[in-house]
C-alpha cells in the first residue's frame, strides 16, 4: 500500500514505466552533469564487481551473491537520483514506450553506461598488466580443439 500512496503523490509526468531522467524527470532534480557523472560511477562500480567476481582468482560460488547485492545497492542509491540505468537496454525500452522527455534524455543513459563499462574494464586491468585475465573455470567455454579430440 505504501508504494501506491507514494506513486499517487508524485507530480504527473515525473516518471513513467521506469524511465530515467534528469532535471524535472529526476526525483531530486539532479542536473545533466550530475546525472552523467553519477551514471558513469554507478555503472563502473557494477561492472568492476562483475569482472572481479568472475575472474580466475575469484570464488565462483559467491559470484551471484556479490553481483546481486551490488546491483541492489546501485539501484537503492541511484533510483532517487536518475532512475538508475547501468544498462542501456533497460533505459531504451521504457523511453521508447513513454516517448517525450524520456526519449529525448535517453542518450545519456546509453552513453554514460558505456563509458562506465570501459572505465571499469580499465580499472580491472590495472593490477594484471602482465597477465591475461581469464574468467573463472565455470564461466569458460570449452576449447573446440579439445572437444574434437574426444
Amino acid at each position: 500500500m505504501g508504494l501506491v500512496q507514494h506513486l499517487a503523490l508524485l507530480p504527473p509526468g515525473t516518471t513513467g514505466l521506469g524511465t530515467d531522467g534528469w532535471g524535472k524527470q529526476s526525483l531530486i532534480h539532479v542536473g545533466l552533469g550530475g546525472a552523467f557523472v553519477f551514471e558513469i560511477i554507478l555503472t563502473a562500480l557494477f561492472v568492476f564487481i562483475v569482472l572481479r567476481v568472475t575472474s580466475a582468482t575469484a570464488n565462483a560460488a559467491t559470484a551471484a551473491v556479490a553481483i546481486g547485492l551490488t546491483l541492489t545497492v546501485v539501484h537503492l542509491i541511484g533510483i532517487p537520483v536518475t532512475g538508475t540505468s547501468v544498462n542501456p537496454a533497460r533505459s531504451l525500452g521504457p523511453a521508447l514506450v513513454v516517448g517525450g522527455t524520456a526519449l529525448s534524455q535517453v542518450w545519456l543513459f546509453i552513453v554514460a553506461p558505456l563509458i562506465g563499462g570501459v572505465l571499469a574494464a580499465g580499472l580491472h586491468r590495472l593490477p594484471y598488466r602482465e597477465e591475461s585475465i581469464r574468467l573463472a573455470a565455470e564461466a569458460q567455454q570449452p576449447d573446440l580443439a579439445e572437444q574434437r579430440d574426444v
